[in-house]
């Protein structure tokens, strides 16, 4: 478990940030240049670069130097990680929703609740 939550922490963190959400979702079209990339965002490369090592270092993407380019890929998987997390959260708020729906609606719940055991 405590695995589990260090891994979906740093995924929050990478995506905490307007920019690295934008290149998520650049690169959500397909793998992508770092040149390209960068040209999309009104910052220096070096700045970009801290960018796009935070989004690798956190499995978010990978890259591929070919040469002189080196080109980001998105890594959907880890994606799938914010989304299983949101899924049981989301389960669990529906739960605790239909609960107090039976309570406000349901006169035996009512009665059971207040009933001291």
């Amino acid at each position: 478990m405590a695995q589990y939550s260090a891994e979906i922490d740093g995924v929050f963190v990478a995506l905490a940030d307007p920019t690295r959400r934008g290149v998520i979702r650049c690169l959500g079209r397909g793998p992508t240049s770092v040149g390209d990339l960068a040209r999309e965002f009104p910052m220096t490369l070096p700045s970009f670069m801290k960018h796009v090592r935070t989004l690798e270092a956190n499995g978010l993407i990978r890259t591929v130097k070919v040469g002189r380019v080196r080109t980001c890929v998105l890594n959907r998987d880890r994606l799938a990680l914010v989304d299983d997390w949101l899924g049981e959260q989301r389960r669990i708020w529906e739960e605790r929703t239909d609960r107090l729906e039976r309570l406000v609606t349901d006169p035996k719940e009512k009665h059971q609740s207040t009933t001291p055991s």
